[in-house]
């Protein structure tokens, strides 16, 4: 039996989150909802969704609160509803470790197609870390797949990385050496093509960098081809 995938929304908007719950029920997914902060901790006690849709203008906590609580013990698909024109909304809500964004206002069927798309992605690469538990070597850095820990080799210090950081690390070392357009990074982390003008893939990319140290003028694992895309430059060994 197939398990039905669960989806929390929050949002202060009585109206969305009925809308919401109606139009993500009848298309399969088992939907609940909270109006702010404190309802969707207290729902959060009891049982992780699979995925969640999170408002960025709260009463109370803010959206981006709530996403970094949630990024302290948990890679659940956090989707951010942000204001249509505020691109300062979605980059921050990238950085705090969203998976992936949609401005208000939107159609219910776009909003359906992200979630599928992302939770698609997420099953793909839940299933590709089962059959690669070997822990990876690049540079100074161990990446063990299976925890999704990553450790510099000369220091021992664990570096903390969401499953947005995660998922764009093992893209790049599954195509070292190949010239990655936006496009493609975007289908493999999110599940959908790079949207005109879209900055979060950059974002994400420079994030990335930050946590491996790599964001200087000489980047050494991730180099950037201007107007073209990236490519993973640094030799791997999977450990035996």
């Amino acid at each position: 039996m197939t398990h039905q995938k669960r989806v929390l929304v929050v949002d202060d908007d009585l109206e969305i989150r009925a809308l919401l719950k109606e139009y993500l029920s009848k298309a399969g997914y088992d939907v609940y909802t909270a109006q702010n902060g404190q309802e969707m901790k207290a729902k959060l006690s009891v049982q992780y969704p699979d995925l969640i849709l999170l408002d960025v203008m709260l009463p109370g906590e803010d959206g981006f609160t709530l996403c970094k609580y949630v990024r302290q013990d948990s890679s659940v698909p956090i989707i951010m509803l942000t204001a249509v024109s505020d691109e300062t909304d979605q980059i921050i809500g990238l950085e705090l470790g969203a998976d992936d964004y949609i401005a208000k206002p939107f159609s219910p069927r776009q909003l359906l197609a992200r979630i599928r798309a992302l939770l698609r992605r997420t099953q793909q690469l839940q299933e590709t870390t089962l059959t690669k538990p070997k822990a990876i070597r690049f540079s100074q850095w161990r990446l063990d797949p299976s925890t999704q820990r990553l450790n510099h080799l000369v220091t021992g210090q664990e570096v903390e990385i969401t499953s947005a950081d995660f998922s764009l690390l093992m893209f790049f070392i599954e195509n070292q050496n190949t010239l990655l357009d936006r496009d493609a990074i975007s289908n493999a982390t999110r599940g959908r093509n790079c949207q005109p003008q879209e900055r979060g893939i950059d974002v994400q990319i420079s994030r990335l960098r930050q946590r491996l140290k790599d964001n200087g003028r000489n980047t050494t694992i991730i180099k950037t081809v201007r107007g073209n895309g990236y490519i993973f430059v640094a030799d791997t060994l999977y450990e035996s």
